[in-house]
């Protein structure tokens, strides 16, 4: 065991393990060797529709002695309802069990939620504003705010198949106030969310793994139908889950998941989180648009966009500084549709990545595939398009021979304008993108584009396998020097977090420190907090690196605080966690003065 493991696991005593859900075993195919889910009992709710959570704090449960992981697999077959569903709702969820259980059952290790939701990927309730306690050094003036993180969280457990994309968002809110910690998980009442609440059992199917084949599709579908008739849920009020970033713009902070509209949301005094509702700026945002806007620190403006499986496949707009949405410039020149994840902005440019990932949805229901696909033969390009453009006429693409972009990192421009450069992770081996995630490797590179020449130069950065990467903010859509990443061990799974110099010449790598959480720990997507944000003068890497980091030996989770400055990515401050945060997507952090815009 290293130095760096060795720190880190000496803030790690033995702790509490939230207690296991009652869950019954109904399905008919062979169980995986997996660990069991461990999972809160869910208490009773109020039935009664709502847009927002309630603002009386509940208790949390009682927190037994932890003890380890069992070996038995538990199967994931359902949870304590909430309320007692209709005679409508019951039917339509037997006719559900039968298409589980014997026209398309979770067979495939990638759908099967015994395996998916295993350890710590388990859901886990929501938990009200609870105070938290630091335990080791303590938390800089700096932090007063909130770091709030996303990622998926079911609020039923899967009866058929089930992707970790699935998932309904939930937020995980770190509230800090004068060195003082206050932790609140909360759903986002999405639409979705509040009709299966209210139903006590889910109605939508899941996007990522109910359409295996023709069969399939046509028994969900016909049954999705039926549920529309009999009024169950209107799609036109959205279906998307909210399960994937943050953004704050325009003084709003919304809840993201690229497959439906932005959630508004806020913050109360207390430390509590509230849904405001599904937000379409005055009716000028349609159907959906990316989990990942990018924010310029110079000038407030948001730029976004959207994409799907029909013409136009992308579509480029931007928020102004007070978040009034701007025309869409539709991109024609996108001639199929491919897997728009995620995009890069600089000075005068938006910048697109056409890769071998996209949406696949005939191969989808006819061949028994994922709706995201993979495709060899393609040849992979950026497209360059002037950021302020009122059409495509000045787009320009760039053929990149197998670099495939799912998450930029930042982008910059050089030369008077004339040079564009990009860094982001290149995900090799596409084909296990959705399928075999912990194959799939991802290297972090600088890809230099002359716009006047056409001339493409790629330069790797780390030869370690890396995603999940972030920048100090101030420096979006500017050259920066530092990149902190997250590392794959394999992915979806976190076992540490880099620091990156993208200065430091060509094809070396560029780590210029590291650190390891320790065996059986795992973080998520780490974010960059500058110690002055105001002061224009402070260097760059003056700040701290956080992120939520599991101890699976434990059950316990922590926030850490790291000094983004030292070449240990020492630990300056850690606060135990009154119960279990699940791995997830990305976050945020929120100083209190926008806080309190809100």
């Amino acid at each position: 065991m290293d130095a760096f493991s060795s720190s880190f696991l000496s803030t790690f005593p033995s702790s509490k393990l939230l207690s296991p859900a009652s869950l019954t075993r109904t399905q008919s195919y062979v169980p995986l060797n997996v660990s069991s889910v461990r999972i809160e009992e869910k208490p009773p709710t109020n039935t009664k529709t709502s847009t927002t959570t309630t603002k009386k704090p509940t208790q949390p449960p009682n927190v037994p002695k932890s003890s380890p992981q069992p070996k038995k697999v538990a199967a994931l077959t359902g949870a304590k309802r909430r309320v007692e569903p209709t005679m409508p709702t019951v039917i339509f969820s037997a006719f559900d069990d039968i298409i589980n259980n014997f026209i398309d059952p979770p067979i495939r290790p990638s759908v099967d939620p015994r395996h998916v939701l295993s350890a710590n990927f388990a859901p886990v309730d929501e938990l009200p504003p609870t105070e938290c306690e630091v335990v080791e050094g303590s938390l800089p003036p700096c932090l007063n705010g909130a770091y709030i993180r996303n990622g998926p969280n079911p609020q039923y457990l899967p009866r058929g198949p089930y992707h970790l994309f699935d998932g309904d968002g939930m937020l995980h809110s770190i509230r800090i106030s004068q060195g003082r910690a206050t932790l609140c998980s909360r759903y986002v009442k999405t639409y979705k969310y509040t009709m299966e609440r209210d139903a006590g059992a889910p109605l939508l199917p899941n996007v990522f793994s109910s359409f295996n084949g023709l069969t399939a599709s046509a028994a969900r579908g016909a049954l999705s139908a039926a549920r529309i008739l009999a009024g169950q849920f209107n799609p036109a009020n959205g279906i998307g889950l909210a399960n994937t970033n943050l953004a704050f713009f325009g003084n709003r902070l919304y809840a993201l998941g690229e497959s439906d509209l932005p959630y508004s949301m806020r913050l109360t005094s207390n430390g509590d989180i509230e849904t405001l509702g599904r937000h379409d700026f005055d009716g000028k945002l349609f159907m959906s648009m990316t989990a990942h806007p990018k924010i310029d620190p110079e000038t407030g403006e948001a730029f976004a966009f959207r994409y799907g499986p029909m013409p136009p496949f992308l579509t480029l707009f931007y928020f102004d500084a007070n978040g009034n949405k701007q025309q869409d410039v539709p991109i024609f020149s996108m001639t199929r549709p491919s897997f728009l994840h995620d995009f890069a902005i600089t000075k005068n440019y938006a910048i697109f990545a056409d890769i071998q990932i996209g949406m696949n949805p005939m191969e989808m229901i006819f061949g028994g595939g994922s709706p995201v696909g993979s495709d060899p033969t393609k040849v992979s390009r950026l497209g360059i398009i002037p950021r302020y453009a009122k059409d495509e006429s000045e787009m320009k693409w760039f053929d990149v021979p197998g670099f495939n972009l799912i998450h930029a990192i930042n982008a910059w421009e050089e030369d008077d304008g004339n040079t564009v450069v990009l860094i982001a992770p290149n995900i090799l081996s596409v084909e296990h993108t959705l399928e075999r995630m912990e194959l799939v490797h991802a290297l972090v590179e600088k890809v230099t584009i002359n716009l006047k020449t056409g001339l493409v130069k790629r330069d790797p950065i780390s030869a370690r396998n890396l995603d999940f990467a972030v920048i100090n903010p101030a420096y979006t859509a500017k050259q920066n020097k530092y990149v902190y990443a997250a590392i794959g061990d394999p992915m979806p799974k976190i076992s540490g977090v880099v620091k990156l110099d993208v200065s430091n010449g060509e094809r070396r790598e560029c780590t210029v420190a590291s650190r390891m959480y320790g065996p059986g720990c795992y973080g998520g997507e780490p974010f960059f907090v500058a110690r002055e944000p105001d002061n224009r003068e402070a260097e760059e890497d003056d700040g701290y690196v956080v992120s939520y980091v599991h101890d699976e030996n434990t059950g316990e989770s922590r926030f850490l605080v790291m000094d983004a400055k030292s070449p240990n990515l020492d630990i300056v401050a850690a606060v135990r966690l009154p119960h279990r945060v699940p791995y997830g997507f990305h976050g945020l952090f929120v100083r209190e003065s926008d806080l309190n815009k809100l």
